[in-house]
């Protein structure tokens, strides 16, 4: 099982010395990936179910994920989750080509429907069209990536006589996970998804969610190509070795961990110092 490290773009990690800091000593530790959190904007005055007050810093995913090619040779990039319905396809497959292309192929692209109307009112986005725009613009962005004459005539989004380039380095593209817990979203992993993605779980969540991922198998036709169905998960708050293996023989292939929800909000050098610590505590996970 590997491990990443969730949240290197937000709270008290928000300028580049704290990103830099984080990103270089989870390489060094040996983690597998490091991932970015998104929310475009914050609702203010707060309001559920907006996870965190509007001061929070959230810095931009991609320019957050290209900062952290620069500053490692290594470590694998996820996006935890880039918002993709908030996102114009085209663009965004775009940006991410770049940063597979100057990370050398180390882009993870991880994907979520939002779940914060005051956000999709602001971007114009009607929130009941979310899902649908999830789905499609998933289709959208790998016809970019891997057609040699990209031509996309969908409900969002129509494009043909184009080329986009350059491609990412990964064959055929980047691993796309799915992110959500809800039964469209598991669906949706196991007809698109390269993997899924549950955040902010526990052993028992986690197994619910695998046996819904097993169950939508059953009945949701997966798309030709796709390998086996990969399991990411981010648990709630530290985790000791025997809680590993019970992930790890539930079939999880990759835990991104993370302090706790407060990381998310939180400010000032001595959080830093604390997440420093934290990789340093968990990093005894990944040598067994």
């Amino acid at each position: 099982m590997d491990y990443g490290y969730f949240g290197f773009n937000h709270g008290a990690l928000h300028d580049a010395d704290s990103i830099t800091r984080v990103v270089v000593a989870a390489e060094e530790l040996g983690y597998e990936s490091i991932w970015t959190g998104e929310h475009v904007v914050l609702v203010d005055p707060h309001e559920a179910p907006s996870p965190v007050p509007p001061e929070t810093n959230f810095v931009d995913t991609i320019a957050s994920l290209a900062f952290a090619a620069a500053k490692t040779e290594r470590i694998k990039l996820g996006s935890g989750i880039i918002l993709l319905p908030q996102r114009n396809p085209v663009v965004l497959a775009k940006e991410l080509a770049g940063v597979d292309v100057l990370s050398k192929g180390r882009l993870l692209f991880g994907v979520g429907v939002g779940y914060v109307p005051r956000e999709f009112e602001t971007m114009g986005i009607p929130y009941e069209e979310r899902g649908a725009r999830m789905t499609e613009h998933i289709e959208a962005i790998r016809e970019l990536w891997t057609a040699d004459k990209p031509s996309f005539d969908g409900q969002f989004t129509q494009f043909s006589g184009i080329q986009s380039n350059p491609r990412p380095i990964q064959d055929p593209h980047p691993p796309i996970l799915v992110g959500g817990m809800s039964g469209p979203a598991l669906r949706r992993a196991v007809a698109q998804g390269d993997g899924w993605y549950g955040f902010f779980m526990d052993v028992d969540a986690t197994a619910a969610a695998i046996k819904g991922l097993e169950d939508a198998a059953k009945s949701t036709e997966r798309r030709e190509g796709l390998d086996r169905l990969t399991v990411s998960v981010t648990p709630p708050g530290p985790v000791d070795a025997d809680t590993a293996k019970r992930y790890e023989d539930l079939g999880v292939d990759r835990l991104i961990l993370m302090r706790g929800f407060a990381d998310m909000s939180a400010s000032g050098g001595d959080a830093v110092d604390g997440i420093v610590d934290f990789l340093e505590d968990q990093a005894k996970l990944i040598g067994g």
